[in-house]
């Protein structure tokens, strides 16, 4: 495939007519932009207008509880709530060059003081830059934004070495939660003397609340496979595997439809670019099960197994796939990839902070004004998301808490809102940075009841292999539902405080070891709480009903 030539003709095709992008990611089709999608290709094929105006379906605009959102891509106007009943009065308003009515405009490039723009004007897009600009059924549409140029760079122009070394100046971790190196993780897979290896994209996003991989691939799949790809000459692996959950239907459909075109046009398969490099994807569906995003779990589920954790080492690198060497990374990881060849390590490692490199993609959700999907550079400051980007706490009510990392991740209160987001602070703070998840609670949360949420959530999902997360997380799961019915003791908050630790040292795998850290970070931040729970049988927040102890008076 001739890459400057396809580009040219797209970019010739797409600036031909006036493009409305629908955003067709998971959370618009939820309110109806599938509906609003028809009913706009319908209305401009009524109306003649074929040759003067494209109605393409595009990736997550961000802003999802606005849907359906509408992108007016030359004129840089963002519009909100277009559902199908009123399509036609928005489209009267686009072509017939009338301003666009208040309850409809969410938000214009050339109008920085409107009153939504804070949430746009703080974000930093590298890994979402086109999901909302293109339509990610289209390979050309991919290519005519600069798709494949890092592949076809590398390919002519660059050894394994100097990949590798261009992924380690970047400063690039990894963006499904331990923060590794990911040029570390690459040199160390290269190193390897096998004739086999391995590339793995895990899209095995599980943390509820947490939606940014499923939007990275509904929106632009093409980028996670070039992603890919250049790791797998990187590390000297010809196969890869994206293992997703079967609850993403939308992101598999698109992923697979992108693994097809880019088969077709020899940009996955044999002799890419006509060079010795051969490289091709396969997708492996998942049951949904929490363990598996854990690396070692997941390899056993594609390799057919029951998805269980097992010891390490040896580690992946070593003994992976099917006991080959094998490369395991996100699907935002795989995603900032070509950017980072194409602009330069050093580029990526001016944005962010020295240790901290990039951005990060965050899904906002709970009780804040602005729920949606962001990334921002790096450092920013968990206020600077809530209140600036978020727009603060909904109906008048105060902030409680923000939990970040999911399941596995802690409870932040109010007194560390300008704590800088990246893996160090979080974590002093005992929270991490997980793949995303960002949950805001007001003052209507019962922290007691949090922890007892994500305690259950823990317990179901575990695998059961090992004891301490087996029987260490129904034990804490059963003290917290007791404290949350007023039936607690003061024993039971020792007890719980001193099995925590335990199950955090000796659990086998990272769902264990990180399950006690909301019960951990609630106790540190909101222990008045509990004691109120036990002492007083009270719930401060007035979620948790004491119904039990009042009867037994």
């Amino acid at each position: 495939m001739d890459l400057e030539k396809t580009a040219a003709h797209a970019r010739a095709q797409m600036g031909q007519k006036r493009r409305l992008l629908v955003c067709a990611g998971a959370g618009c089709f939820s309110c109806g932009s599938a509906e609003t999608l028809s009913t706009l290709q319908k209305l401009v094929k009524e109306r003649g207008l074929e040759t003067q105006v494209d109605v393409v379906p595009s990736g997550c605009m961000g802003a999802c509880q606005k849907g359906p959102l509408v992108q007016l891509a030359a004129d840089e106007i963002l519009l909100q709530g277009v559902a199908p009943q009123n399509a036609a009065a928005v489209l009267d308003q686009v072509l017939g060059g009338r301003a666009i009515s208040p309850e409809h405009k969410l938000f214009s490039a050339r109008e920085p003081d409107a009153p939504d723009a804070h949430f746009f004007q703080k974000q930093q897009k590298i890994v979402l830059e086109n999901c909302g600009r293109i339509n990610p059924e289209s390979l050309e549409e991919y290519i005519a934004v600069g798709g494949y140029h890092a592949l076809h760079k590398m390919l002519s122009e660059m050894t394994r070495e100097a990949v590798i070394a261009e992924i380690k100046k970047s400063g690039l971790r990894g963006r499904g939660g331990a923060g590794y190196p990911t040029g570390l993780k690459w040199e160390t897979v290269a190193k390897m003397v096998n004739e086999q290896k391995y590339v793995i994209c895990n899209a095995d996003e599980g943390d509820p609340g947490a939606f940014m991989d499923r939007s990275v691939l509904e929106g632009d799949p093409h980028r996670v496979l070039e992603g890919m790809a250049v790791a797998g000459f990187a590390v000297g692996a010809d196969k890869g595997y994206v293992y997703c959950r079967a609850e993403y239907p939308l992101a598999i459909k698109r992923l697979e439809q992108a693994i097809k075109s880019a088969r077709r046009e020899g940009l996955l398969g044999r002799e890419i670019f006509r060079t010795g490099f051969s490289f091709d994807v396969e997708i492996r569906i998942g049951a949904g099960a929490f363990v598996c995003g854990e690396e070692t779990a997941l390899i056993a589920s594609i390799e057919g197994r029951r998805g269980q954790p097992r010891p390490r080492p040896p580690y992946p690198a070593e003994s992976g796939l099917w006991k080959k060497p094998t490369l395991i990374n996100n699907v935002e990881t795989f995603a900032n990839i070509a950017p980072i060849l194409t602009k330069g390590g050093e580029w990526f490692s001016s944005i962010g902070t020295p240790k901290n490199a990039g951005t990060k993609v965050f899904a906002l959700a709970g009780k804040i004004r602005n729920t949606g999907l962001i990334e921002v550079p790096m450092g920013i400051t968990l206020r600077e998301i809530i209140f600036d980007i978020g727009g603060g706490i909904p109906a008048g009510r105060r902030f409680k808490a923000v939990q970040t990392g999911g399941p596995s991740g802690g409870c932040i209160p109010e007194a560390h809102l300008d704590t800088p987001v990246d893996y160090e602070s979080l974590q002093t703070l005992g929270s991490i940075m997980g793949s995303g998840g960002f949950i805001v609670m007001d003052d209507t949360s019962c922290m007691v009841d949090v922890a007892r949420f994500f305690m259950e959530f823990c317990m179901d999902e575990s695998c059961g292999k090992c004891v301490p997360c087996r029987v260490g997380t129904k034990h804490m799961h059963d003290l917290l539902g007791k404290i949350c019915l007023g039936q607690g003791t003061m024993g039971d908050l020792a007890l719980l405080e001193e099995l925590a630790p335990m199950v955090k040292a000796t659990s086998l795998c990272g769902l264990g070891m990180t399950a006690p850290n909301p019960l951990l970070s609630t106790l540190r931040y909101f222990r008045d709480e509990y004691t109120a729970h036990i002492r007083d049988h009270r719930c401060p927040a007035g979620v948790c009903h004491m119904d039990a102890v009042e009867a037994v008076r």
